[in-house]
């Protein structure tokens, strides 16, 4: 294959993976960005296996069917609720590539350069393979806590900031060594012990947030994983990986913007800490009153009897894969004239989207799903609000305890409402680890359970 095929092969990949993007950004076109993002991926591999690859093509096309095979199996496998921590150990996987991609592009006996060539050689492949490292540990302890075999709890050591401002200086100190050294064949030992730093400040930085911040540490994750892709691609001198990587990192950081901004929360200030770290006092995890249970049947009764009705689905609804009954329900209230709609908090689930997601499987119409800045001042004219499974994004002390962790936290106002019924396994603290007064207000009714075998048993009443 030309080079000229490949150029024109690239710059059409390109082209689909932007659509990509743009698909992926309203779920009326997110099939098609997925489809747009499948063939733009196809088009590069085959471009690069045919027209740049020159050698060993045994060892590619055996890693291809590896990979090929694990990611078909793991798609077959995995259930919706664990796309997240699915998500951060996809993440950890790019920048290991980039590491290892690094030192081998470190060690090649081929490359022989000199002078200023050598020096941004050098700087290319400290920048990637320090991206990498921070991106593979920080990915590994975010799958950690999203899976739950790590607590959401964060971990704030003494003089932290400064501690990460030690291990940011050294890596800098240890640049200038590597790339003095590497002109006399000396850089490996600078190189070693700064991925040794910045695996640890990649654990450090991930271990410090919080569970309610674990949404933005996906998406910010995401981001580094793109900027490792892009460091991998001026390493190997690809066009391609560079464009691409900098489109996955570039948006990446735009949704980490974008969704600390709906949680009243600095982007700085979640990488140095989350919720919950600024020295104010946690929120009692104790019972603050008492609280009224409810029924299937009664809430069958309330559901009918509304007009509006609003349905906050969380991470709840995920784990109990309750999502096909709630548009079954939905189905039936709408049949009966009752107006039902769907208030999605930006950060409801573990990762960015994933309620819409989850909704948009169980075929819920899009026109009726929500964004919280959408329909949050609707709540004083809903008749019944009902949370599947949802907690912090609903908890009232956001805007009421100053102290909080999850204080200025915009939240869905569905005690507002007439009557609010809250679906829930028990008492239980939300990710976040606070309790929610919302449990224990007047107008608040609590129907304890597996969400689905609770909704199953509402549907059939109604």
């Amino acid at each position: 294959m030309s080079q000229g095929i490949v150029s024109v092969s690239y710059i059409g990949a390109t082209i689909l993976f932007i659509l990509a993007l743009g698909g992926l950004s309203n779920p009326e076109t997110a099939r098609r960005g997925n489809l747009y993002g499948i063939v733009g991926m196809g088009i590069a591999l085959l471009a690069t296996i045919f027209g740049v690859v020159t050698a060993n093509y045994g060892l590619l096309l055996g890693g291809l069917a590896i990979g090929g095979i694990i990611g078909f199996v793991l798609a077959r496998r995995v259930q919706m609720t664990q796309m997240p921590e699915l998500v951060a150990i996809l993440h950890s996987l790019v920048g290991l590539a980039a590491v290892l991609v690094g030192f081998a592009n470190f060690m090649d006996p081929t490359v022989q350069l000199v002078g200023v060539d050598l020096v941004i050689h050098d700087i290319e492949t400290y920048i990637g393979i320090l991206i990498g490292a921070v991106t593979f540990s920080g990915s590994i302890i975010a799958f950690g806590k999203l899976s739950g075999k790590i607590g959401g709890k964060p971990l704030i050591l003494p003089a932290r900031h400064w501690f990460n401002l030690i291990l940011v200086l050294a890596m800098i100190w240890l640049a200038t060594q590597f790339v003095e050294g590497s002109e006399v064949g000396e850089g490996l030992t600078p190189l070693l012990i700064m991925t040794g730093i910045a695996l640890v400040l990649g654990i450090h930085m991930v271990m410090a947030i919080g569970g309610a911040d674990m949404p933005v540490v996906v998406s910010m994750l995401n981001s580094y994983s793109g900027w490792a892709a892009s460091a991998t691609g001026f390493m190997l001198s690809n066009d391609l990986l560079i464009v691409t990587g900098a489109l996955v990192g570039s948006s990446g950081a735009i949704l980490s913007y974008i969704m600390c901004r709906a949680m009243n929360r600095k982007f700085l200030a979640v990488i140095a800490g989350g919720f919950g770290t600024s020295g104010g006092t946690t929120v009692s995890g104790e019972d603050q009153g008492e609280v009224v249970p409810i029924n299937a049947a009664e809430v069958a009764g309330l559901l009918a009897d509304a007009k509006e009705v609003m349905i906050v689905p969380g991470y709840g609804m995920a784990v109990a894969q309750a999502q096909h009954i709630v548009y079954e329900i939905t189905r039936v209230l709408r049949d009966k004239g009752v107006n039902v709609r769907f208030g999605i908090h930006p950060v409801a689930g573990r990762m960015p989207g994933h309620m819409n997601v989850l909704l948009a499987e169980a075929r819920v119409p899009y026109d009726i799903v929500f964004e919280m800045d959408e329909i949050n001042e609707d709540f004083p004219d809903v008749d019944v609000s009902v949370i599947i499974g949802a907690n912090d994004i609903v908890n009232p002390s956001a805007q009421d305890e100053p102290n909080s962790p999850i204080a200025g936290m915009p939240v869905l106002e569905v005690w507002k409402g007439r009557t609010t019924i809250v679906l829930k396994r028990s008492m239980a603290t939300g990710y976040a680890g606070v309790q929610n007064p919302l449990f224990f207000k007047e107008n608040t009714r609590m129907l304890f359970g597996d969400a689905r075998e609770s909704l199953d048993a509402v549907l059939k009443n109604l």
